[in-house]
């Protein structure tokens, strides 16, 4: 395998983290995050639609979910959960995927990295808890970790728009 391809599990500088601060107890931000009824009402890209599949929320288990836009383009994705401590920390790899939760290329790119490790974290105080996200490229290649490292100004406005949703979405419920 030549250099450029080389395959790391090590998260160098490609570290992602997004954090965001949600009027709702840590409780409630759990479910949010964790029950299939509530991740349709905000998970995802700003005009688009999310329809749960499947929710198996066990290490080893799958989030299979597919996203249509309002002008009908369809996307899947899928989460394989490594670690679940309930109300604390969430620990899954993300990947783009088929209809029945193969992995694939990203549509909007075809060096975007086939995984992702996400750690996110459920913190209270007040009331009010912080959501952390820590992410990174799995088994990568050098190009591929370049492109998520050059990604990171478009993933906080994406996860910005969705925990946007988010807050309002707590705010309702």
């Amino acid at each position: 395998m030549p250099a450029s391809a080389a395959r790391t599990n090590v998260a160098d500088h490609s570290e992602f983290v997004f954090s965001r601060v949600l009027d709702a107890p840590r409780e409630r931000v759990w479910r949010a995050f964790t029950e299939a009824d509530q991740l349709e009402h905000w998970w995802g890209p700003k005009g688009f639609k999310l329809h749960v599949e499947k929710l198996d929320l066990r290490p080893g288990g799958i989030f299979l979910y597919r996203m249509r836009s309002a002008g009908g383009q369809e996307m899947w994705g899928r989460f394989i959960y490594r670690e679940i401590a309930a109300p604390e920390r969430l620990v899954f790899v993300l990947s783009f995927s088929d209809e029945q939760g193969g992995i694939t290329r990203a549509p909007m790119s075809e060096t975007w990295p086939l995984q992702m490790l996400n750690i996110v974290t459920f913190t209270e105080r007040d009331g009010r808890t912080t959501v952390t996200l820590r992410g990174r490229p799995v088994n990568a290649t050098d190009e591929e970790r370049a492109t998520y490292v050059a990604g990171f100004e478009s993933m906080q406005a994406g996860f910005g728009a969705s925990f946007d949703g988010l807050a309002a979405f707590l705010a309702r419920a």
